[in-house]
C-alpha cells in the first residue's frame, strides 16, 4: 500500500466514522482538534486503524502524534514494519 492509498483510506474513515469535514483534513491540521477527540473517540480510532490496516495500536502511540501528517506517517511506518 503506497502513501496515497494510506492517506485516502485514513481520510475516508475520518469523514465517515468521525464526521470530519473533508476540507478540514490537511497534513498540517492538528489531529486532536480536527477530529475533536475525547478518550472514547481514541478507542474508536484504534479500532478503525486495526480494521482498516490490520495491525494493533497501543494508545500511547498517539502521544507522539500532533498533526494529521504525523498520523499518516505513523500508519505508513507501522505498515512497513509489519510487511518487512
Amino acid at each position: 500500500m503506497n502513501q496515497q492509498e494510506i492517506i485516502s483510506r485514513i481520510n475516508a474513515f475520518m469523514v465517515e466514522d468521525f464526521e470530519v469535514d473533508e476540507q478540514a483534513i490537511t497534513p498540517e491540521a492538528d489531529l486532536k482538534a480536527t477530529l475533536d477527540l475525547d478518550s472514547l473517540d481514541y478507542i474508536d480510532l484504534v479500532v478503525a486503524i486495526e480494521q482498516n490496516f490490520g495491525f494493533k495500536v497501543k494508545p500511547e502511540d498517539f502521544q507522539t502524534m500532533v498533526t494529521i501528517q504525523d498520523f499518516y506517517n505513523y500508519v505508513s511506518n507501522r505498515l512497513e514494519a509489519v510487511n518487512a
